[in-house]
C-alpha cells in the first residue's frame, strides 16, 4: 500500500521569514491579539497599539508575506486573522503562549474585547483614540528595573 505523499516541507528562508515575523514586539502584539478569536481589522489594531495606521499595515503585510495571517475584504475594510493552515501556526500558538504573561500583551486582551464592541465608523470618527469613545487604557505594573 503507498503512503500519502508528505506536504512539502519548508526551505530555510521561508523558516527565517517566520522567524523575522515574529521577531518585532507589535507583530507578536498583534498575532497575540488575532489568535483570541474573531479578526480584526488595521483601525482596531491601531486603537490598542498606539501605533500610527501605516505601521500597523507594514506589519500586517509583513506578517501575511510570511503566511501568518490571511486577509479578507469586506467592503471597504480588511481584515486580519491567523493563518491556522500554514507549516508555522503551531510555532505561532506556542510564541503567543510564551508572551500571554507579559504587561502589554494582557493589557492588549483587556483592551481589544472591547474594541471589537464599538462599531468601526465609531472608531474611525473618534480618530482611533479609545478614550473617545469611553474605553480607559488599563494600568501597566511597574517593571521591576524602573
Amino acid at each position: 500500500m503507498a503512503r500519502p505523499p508528505r506536504a512539502p516541507r519548508p526551505s530555510v528562508r521561508q523558516v527565517v521569514g517566520v522567524a523575522k515575523a515574529l521577531g518585532h514586539p507589535a507583530r507578536l502584539r498583534m498575532l497575540a491579539m488575532l489568535a483570541r478569536g474573531a479578526p480584526l481589522c488595521v483601525c482596531q489594531m491601531t486603537s490598542v497599539l498606539e501605533l500610527a495606521p501605516s505601521t500597523v499595515s507594514g506589519h500586517l503585510n509583513e506578517l501575511r508575506r510570511s503566511g501568518l495571517v490571511s486577509e479578507e475584504k469586506a467592503g471597504k475594510v480588511v481584515y486580519y486573522r491567523l493563518d491556522e493552515r500554514g507549516e508555522a501556526a503551531d510555532a505561532v500558538r506556542r510564541m503567543v503562549a510564551l508572551a500571554a504573561s507579559d504587561d502589554h500583551v494582557r493589557q492588549d486582551r483587556i483592551l481589544i474585547r472591547q474594541v471589537r464592541r464599538v462599531p468601526i465608523p465609531t472608531l474611525t470618527r473618534a480618530g482611533l483614540k479609545l478614550e473617545r469613545v469611553g474605553i480607559k487604557r488599563p494600568r501597566l505594573r511597574a517593571s521591576a528595573g524602573a
